[in-house]
């Protein structure tokens, strides 16, 4: 079911929605830090700064880079960041349970038809028959943490499989990496820019998709302080509008390619500035074209997913078995589906 709520109906999503919001709010030019993770689902943030689409909305953004997504959820219980994207954890739905978080809007999603995150096996684990996700029965499988998006897709993967297998937290993507490619873990999941090249280097083998074990997956979502969520609505507000702007600009150019390959190449360009600055355009831009999943259309937030995502974090005993939707999610912003 999708419903529009009340801010929805008011046009926060489009367009216009980013001008009608701005002409209040840029008298404002107010000073905002965005969270991020130098990961290309996070380009409608990058998009939102570089072509002025919060500062169309009255807000200066700052963005500041995360290694991980759980010190950013942190961060904006804290106040050091207003606005931020990224997975559900148990560590989050802790922070919005003690009423300092609220998620606001989604983000990244599987979508059947679009290449996403995939399940990987190492090389070791592969030749000795890690082929399937069937057979992950008694392998370990990586995660940063308990709680983790990581430990949530495995779980849910190895359920559906009938099997069962053993997490390990290595706190950071890196070591997960580095523990998959030496062989001391059997398996992992992740997105695409990351998992298509450890593939490509023969250490690390694709044996399934996420999609098929969770096809409308609410990957990352948008969050920010119950505070900002209760008294900050037009803040709020226009920075949705920027951000969904961003993801607009995202999906209609990598995705349905109506920019044809001068516009793929001039949104890499804009990605480049933030993602694998470490490297040359030219072997960056595979891997930025190979992270390409569609991000949700005006921030839509996937209720149901986030719902089934919440009970299984309650049935693992990672967060209070009394937490509900309303606790951790703020349907009024953006469309919902569910």
């Amino acid at each position: 079911m999708t419903r529009l709520n009340r801010r929805h109906a008011l046009g926060l999503m489009g367009a216009a929605a980013a001008s009608s919001l701005a002409a209040p709010a840029i008298a404002m030019n107010k000073k905002i830090t965005v969270g991020a993770l130098r990961f290309t689902s996070h380009s409608a943030s990058f998009i939102g700064v570089e072509r002025s689409y919060f500062a169309e909305a009255g807000l200066d953004v700052e963005l500041k880079f995360f290694q991980a997504a759980q010190p950013m959820a942190v961060a904006i219980a804290s106040g050091d960041v207003d606005y931020a994207v990224t997975a559900i954890s148990g560590g989050l739905i802790s922070l919005a349970d003690k009423g300092a978080i609220k998620v606001i809007g989604g983000c990244l999603s599987e979508e059947p038809g679009i290449d996403g995150q995939k399940i990987l096996a190492s090389d070791a684990a592969f030749q000795a028959g890690l082929t399937s996700p069937k057979m992950l029965d008694g392998k370990s499988y990586g995660m940063t943490t308990a709680g983790s998006s990581f430990h949530y897709m495995g779980s849910k993967v190895a359920a559906a499989e009938g099997v069962t297998a053993k997490f390990k937290p290595l706190q950071k993507v890196g070591a997960i990496i580095g523990a998959l490619k030496s062989g001391q873990i059997d398996a992992w999941s992740i997105v695409p820019h990351i998992a298509k090249p450890l593939a490509k280097s023969g250490k690390v083998h694709i044996i399934g998709n996420i999609s098929d074990y969770l096809p409308n997956y609410q990957v990352t979502t948008v969050f920010t302080s119950a505070k900002n969520a209760a008294e900050e609505s037009d803040m709020t507000s226009g920075f949705l509008a920027g951000f969904s702007k961003g993801v607009e600009d995202y999906n209609t150019t990598m995705i349905d390619k109506a920019h044809g390959d001068d516009g793929v190449n001039a949104m890499v360009d804009l990605i480049h500035k933030y993602v694998y600055t470490d490297r040359p355009r030219e072997k960056a831009a595979p891997s930025i074209i190979n992270g390409t999943m569609r991000l949700n259309p005006g921030a839509a937030l996937n209720t149901a997913s986030v719902s089934d995502q919440l009970e299984w974090f309650k049935s693992e005993g990672l967060v209070d078995a009394g937490i509900t939707m309303d606790t951790l999610v703020d349907t009024s912003y953006v469309k919902t589906m569910g």
